[in-house]
């Protein structure tokens, strides 16, 4: 048994996994003696069982010892590492897995009290409850004042109500030099995205109405057309405002339309590598520069 592990079998894994993870999530260690990752992962297990405090109860299961216990729960390889919850088997992996990994996949089987909160927060975002999402983020920065999905939800819940500037200070310090060092951003493709979206947010949503006359006054003044578009793009009217961005550097090969080329990359940005209508308008764009 490490220091950390409780040794189970035939005797007590009923008790100490089945009921005991009614109370707290157990996580089961299938190993072997003769089995070099086995050996390499129990180290990491024991650190993040120290770290994690009383999250959950590592467990460890010998299945040169307990064959038919090993067989009764479909070992086929080993080390295999199984979450239990409620009784039954939540998550699991086989073979080792660095410490970033292990830590990723207990986030995931056992989530801690922030993540969970963090989860609600993004369920109400989901539903449009902007305000909501905020309140439960105010929650978690209790619990963990750094995390990273929290500050990038915080981020979106805030250009949801249109607080671009505020959400590009959130982002900031998710940046900053000491929280990087400490803890390096993982998904940079999702801080890039809010990154184009606070500034569009910032940009503000402006007098929709009001612009959209000015806009279509001709001859055409590009500078309105720009900042139209940026309202629309503030306002989640993508597609028209790449449209309208597109005419201006169409039309306009001075300051204007460098600056409606910028604006329609920050949308691009914004809408993610992923999305067919930045594809589509990055053509456009390509067409138009290249002629």
């Amino acid at each position: 048994m490490s220091g950390h592990a409780i040794d189970v079998g035939a005797g007590n894994f009923d008790e100490v996994v089945i009921r005991g993870s009614r109370e707290r999530p157990v996580l089961v260690d299938f190993w072997a003696p003769w089995c070099g990752p086995c050996r390499m992962l129990t180290p990491i297990l024991d650190k993040l069982a120290a770290e994690m405090g009383g999250r959950f109860t590592l467990a460890k299961l010998n299945t040169d010892d307990e064959q038919e216990l090993a067989a009764r729960h479909d070992i086929r390889g080993i080390p295999n590492v199984k979450a239990f919850v409620d009784g039954r088997v939540v998550d699991e992996f086989t073979g080792v897995l660095p410490e970033a990994g292990v830590r990723a996949f207990l986030e995931r089987a056992i989530p801690s009290p922030a993540a969970k909160a963090v989860a609600e927060a993004r369920s109400r975002l989901a539903a449009k409850d902007a305000v909501g999402a905020l309140a439960k983020l105010d929650e978690v920065h209790a619990l963990d004042p750094d995390g990273e999905d929290a500050l990038l939800t915080r981020a979106e819940a805030l250009v949801a109500l249109g607080r671009g500037a505020d959400a590009g200070y959130v982002l900031d310090a998710l940046e900053a030099p000491a929280r990087v060092r400490a803890r390096p951003v993982r998904d940079e493709r999702r801080l890039a995205t809010l990154r184009a979206l606070s500034a569009l947010a910032a940009g503000g949503r402006g007098n929709l109405d009001a612009l959209a006359r000015r806009a279509a006054a001709e001859p055409p003044d590009f500078a309105v057309r720009c900042e139209y578009a940026n309202a629309l793009a503030a306002d989640g009217g993508h597609e028209r405002a790449l449209e309208l961005l597109l005419s201006v550097v169409d039309g306009d090969r001075g300051r204007d339309g460098d600056a409606a080329k910028k604006a329609m990359l920050t949308i691009f940005d914004a809408l993610g590598p992923d999305s067919d209508l930045a594809r589509r308008y990055r053509r456009a764009l390509a067409a138009i520069v290249n002629r």
